[in-house]
């Protein structure tokens, strides 16, 4: 790397934190000024406002406004070195376009990488904190139940739930089914099933259980008032905690949906998006470069204004588009490995075309 290069990386990462710092800045306190009156009601400490919210709300929102503020990082101090003549200085030295791009894509690589860890390793950590104070002082409601739950919770055993009260820790009309290849084994049901913490194992009450013989057809059956049982279940299994997802680490996350999968729980979607989207965010930042590189380098007439506006629109297609797109893998019109990545796809597309363009 060269002087010039040193150069632009400076420009690029320096503005690029600086608008961070601002942005945050304006986000949390639109932030406080709508919870304020929760913080107030439900009397929170001020050490867990600063240190177990908004210390955990920072690296969240910089991270999720990433693509948009290296958008908006570029348009700015690239229009405004086109503005002073010194992208004009530097392709008149015999510098071509292509080698003007080399510290773009240096500067986003670093903040790519940075993205890459926090969304992966840091933020999650961060949300458990952070989701478990709004849980406490903003939010009434913890977590909810699912309902018709089914799922594979090893080779040939299937169990049914009706229904799951996540603050109970109760579940009813509960089935727990085994199979040996295509015939039935056993089968147990239960009017209610409650989970004892104390001794990890499951109490069923009003219960049935059925033994078939080989033949698939006879059998016996035992009933009574309650018993005591060791299933391979955990109530986690039956709950949906308000985005669950945004506290697994990528790790966590990948081993989290492969368990479902094996389960045949299904409902995926949600687990998949967040991955890829972790995965796919970084690339964004070369993208959204190209881009901002191939709008702002030519000198024109009323400064960067045009230039800045143009940058937010785009950006805020990019996003739009997003979650578009995640909408409809959500509710499986669409695989989720192309939601998250088609928004990049089409804005490589056009960040090529303009980037043809801009040397002419």
């Amino acid at each position: 790397m060269k002087i010039l290069d040193w150069y632009i990386v400076k420009k690029f990462l320096g503005t690029y934190f600086f608008i961070v710092v601002i942005m945050l800045a304006i986000v949390i306190v639109f932030d406080l000024v709508e919870k304020v009156d929760d913080f107030m009601d439900s009397h929170a400490p001020l050490s867990a406002i600063v240190l177990d919210y908004y210390k955990n709300l920072c690296p969240y929102y910089a991270n999720m406004l990433s693509p948009l503020l290296v958008f908006i990082s570029v348009i700015f101090f690239t229009s405004k070195m086109a503005g002073q003549t010194e992208i004009v200085a530097i392709l008149a030295s015999g510098v071509s376009f292509r080698r003007l791009m080399f510290p773009y894509f240096i500067g986003s690589a670093a903040i790519a990488v940075i993205t890459f860890f926090l969304a992966s390793y840091v933020i999650p950590l961060a949300n458990r904190t952070r989701i478990q104070f709004e849980n406490t002082y903003v939010k009434s409601r913890k977590e909810t139940g699912l309902a018709d739950m089914h799922m594979q919770i090893s080779p040939g055993v299937y169990v049914y739930m009706g229904r799951y009260y996540s603050f109970r820790e109760s579940g009813d009309r509960f089935d727990i089914q085994k199979f040996d290849g295509k015939n039935m084994v056993s089968r147990l049901t239960a009017r209610t099933i409650t989970y004892d913490s104390a001794s990890t194992k499951w109490h069923l009450r009003d219960y049935r259980r059925w033994d078939f013989e080989p033949d698939g057809i006879h059998h016996t059956m035992t009933s009574g008032e309650s018993i005591d049982s060791t299933i391979n279940i955990r109530p986690s299994d039956f709950k949906k905690e308000r985005k669950s997802y945004e506290m697994m680490t990528s790790s966590e996350l990948s081993a989290h949906i492969n368990e479902l999968e094996e389960r045949n729980i299904g409902n995926t979607e949600e687990f998949a998006i967040e991955l890829y989207k972790r995965r796919a965010t970084p690339f964004a930042s070369f993208i959204l470069t190209l881009i901002g590189v191939s709008l702002s380098s030519r000198k024109t007439r009323g400064g960067m204004g045009k230039y800045i506006g143009i940058g937010l629109v785009l950006s805020f297609v990019y996003i739009l588009f997003l979650t578009v797109s995640q909408t409809f893998a959500i509710n499986g019109n669409m695989p989720p490995l192309l939601a998250v990545w088609l928004p990049n796809i089409v804005f490589s597309v056009i960040g090529a075309i303009l980037y043809v363009k801009a040397p002419k």
